[in-house]
């Protein structure tokens, strides 16, 4: 028995007529009559009686007619579902996101992936780039946005954008009169900072001894809304992409002033995973959200 077999029972059973379900399924009339006498030397029994007008359904044709169709129907179900989700991208990605873009990346990444790939899920870890690093190493990552800096920048990594580091603070603060700012001039600020191992740490360390200074730390904070909050408040500063304040500057709580000679690059990049292979919901997602983070840093 095979659908062909089946098909053809239908088209009879439906049509009354060899030579009429021969044309309506596009074969040879010897065909149909062979798949029928295939199907009755199997069962056991006649499925068909022939009249004067053409065929008509026995008694065991017409108990075996429902069960017929319903498994064609089955069948053609199952190939109408197989033809839409052939290909189709689904299961969870992991993603790690910096927190100076979380805010205004995902909502653009969900909504971009509901609309082209709606059964692919997100589960996002929003943290500094050490902390993303080693869950990209452990594999719990499918792939992170982060910064780097100096002579890691973009190793084996897509760059995003290579963008300006900004002394952060109320916009009546004097520390952030103008518009830029001298590394040296940073020296007695109070500073609110990431705690280390971190890559901005690192790299005001080695400025600080390159330009013999002394940063004035008064609190180490591992969350940009804490870092926020205490430059908000008017006590200290912070250092930041400007990506990351553009509510509070467009409210007028906060200010940037870029930080110049030497000025500080970050290159925020996008790496993969090499634990394993990407799925291709991972390939999908890491496309669309290289081009969606370029967007959103070149705005």
């Amino acid at each position: 028995m095979n659908l062909k077999q089946l098909e053809a029972f239908i088209a009879v059973a439906d049509l009354g007529s060899l030579s009429r379900a021969a044309v309506a399924l596009d074969v040879a009339q010897s065909l149909v009559s062979r798949n029928l006498a295939q199907l009755e030397s199997e069962w056991g029994d006649r499925l068909f009686e022939r009249t004067g007008r053409g065929v008509v359904l026995t008694d065991f044709g017409r108990h075996v007619q429902p069960e017929i169709a319903l498994l064609l129907s089955q069948a053609g179900r199952l190939q109408q579902v197989v033809k839409e989700s052939a290909g189709m991208l689904a299961g969870t990605v992991h993603i790690g996101v910096l927190p100076s873009m979380s805010r205004q990346l995902l909502p653009l990444l969900f909504a971009d992936l509901k609309e082209k790939v709606p059964a692919v899920k997100l589960h996002v870890t929003e943290g500094f780039s050490g902390s993303l690093d080693q869950q990209l190493g452990s594999g719990l990552l499918d792939m992170i946005i982060v910064n780097r800096y100096g002579a890691t920048a973009g190793r084996g990594e897509d760059v995003l954008a290579v963008v300006d580091t900004f002394l952060v603070g109320r916009p009546d603060h004097p520390g952030c009169k103008g518009t830029a700012i001298s590394f040296r001039e940073l020296a007695g600020l109070p500073l609110v900072l990431p705690s280390t191992p971190n890559g901005l740490r690192s790299t005001l360390d080695h400025l600080s001894r390159e330009q013999g200074i002394a940063l004035n730390i008064v609190m180490e904070v591992d969350t940009l809304t804490a870092m926020k909050d205490v430059a908000i408040s008017g006590h200290a500063l912070t250092i930041l992409p400007v990506l990351a304040i553009r509510d509070e500057q467009s409210a007028d709580v906060l200010k940037g002033v870029r930080i110049e000679k030497p000025a500080i690059k970050r290159t925020i990049s996008l790496g993969f995973t090499r634990q394993r292979p990407l799925s291709k919901a991972a390939r999908f997602t890491g496309t669309r959200l290289r081009e969606l983070a370029r967007g959103l840093l070149e705005a």
